[in-house]
């Protein structure tokens, strides 16, 4: 009875060391999720200096959201553009975490390389999409270089071709966060029992082999974890190209993302439709996310 009695107290502590993130969840978190699931159900919105609304409307804002159609066109750029992050930030991660964690290579200053790749994660992405947009304007200096090498005759308008555009955010997108991918795998990397790998040694394998056949096996939790999160994020993208675009999504809206549709809602004050695709976002962001893990984190083997 006395160690039961123990075992409450010892109980007793941890819920109140959990009360302030439990309180901070539900004030941060919980009432504004709820909130706007309820303001999706109403028609809530300004025309001109008069307010409309809040008045029950049932579904209708998610039948208007789906029957414009443009929700599938900025969810089809959004994913394009994850993607083309995606891909070279996790080769790229995976390379630089090989060889910072293998012994083997004694690199000399990793440290500070390491310090230098996780770098461009601190900056600010609206000050990385100004120096991107002077960069690479009609008179910035990469044209300047490409017509003084002789590759260009006329300055290449590189944010009013979709390609480019959509190539130079994702490309920003992989400078800013690849380094703390990185940093992730290469934990991951570190944690591997090194007997392993000197196994491997003795019977000749090979460092693809290994790498292919212990590393990146043992290293399945971390990268859903990053592929998870990563995706999550993508969703998100929002900074990069409100900025680098002006909030346009040009050209022709191939840039224009989820996330900047939502805040053309927020900005118009039509707290109906934002929240519908609010709603609808989350629900994609679970499905996907729920894919990605059965996908490449099932650990169960059959039979």
């Amino acid at each position: 009875m006395k160690n039961k009695s123990k075992a409450v107290s010892y109980n007793k502590w941890g819920y109140i060391f959990l009360l302030p993130f439990i309180i901070v969840y539900v004030i941060f978190q919980l009432i504004p999720m709820v909130t706007t699931i309820y303001n999706s159900f109403f028609e809530n919105y300004m025309s001109g200096l008069k307010q409309i609304g809040p008045n029950f409307v049932g579904l209708q804002n998610y039948k208007d959201l789906f029957a414009q159609g443009d929700i599938w066109i900025y969810a089809k750029n959004t994913l394009v553009m994850w993607i083309l992050c995606f891909i070279p930030q996790i080769l790229l991660s995976l390379l630089l975490g090989a060889w910072f964690s293998d012994v083997r290579l004694r690199l000399k200053g990793s440290r500070f390389f390491k310090t230098v790749i996780y770098l461009p994660n601190l900056i600010m992405a609206s000050a990385f999409s100004m120096l991107f947009f002077t960069l690479f304007s009609d008179g910035g200096p990469i044209n300047s270089l490409l017509m003084q090498i002789g590759f260009i005759d006329t300055p290449y308008k590189f944010l009013s071709n979709a390609g480019s555009a959509r190539g130079l955010i994702a490309f920003m997108n992989c400078l800013m966060w690849f380094g703390n991918t990185t940093i992730l795998l290469m934990a991951g990397m570190m944690g591997i029992d090194t007997s392993l790998f000197e196994a491997a040694e003795v019977d000749g394998a090979t460092s693809s082999q290994v790498f292919f056949k212990i590393t990146l096996p043992l290293l399945r939790p971390i990268l859903v974890y990053v592929m998870i999160t990563s995706l999550i994020g993508g969703l998100q993208m929002f900074d990069v190209p409100q900025i680098l675009t002006n909030g346009t999504g040009d050209p022709m809206r191939s840039t224009m993302t989820l996330i900047m549709f939502l805040n053309k809602h927020l900005y118009s004050k039509n707290y109906g439709m934002a929240g519908a695709l609010s709603v609808v976002l989350f629900i994609i962001t679970a499905i996907l996310s729920l894919i990605v893990f059965k996908v490449t984190g099932n650990d169960k083997r059959k039979g």
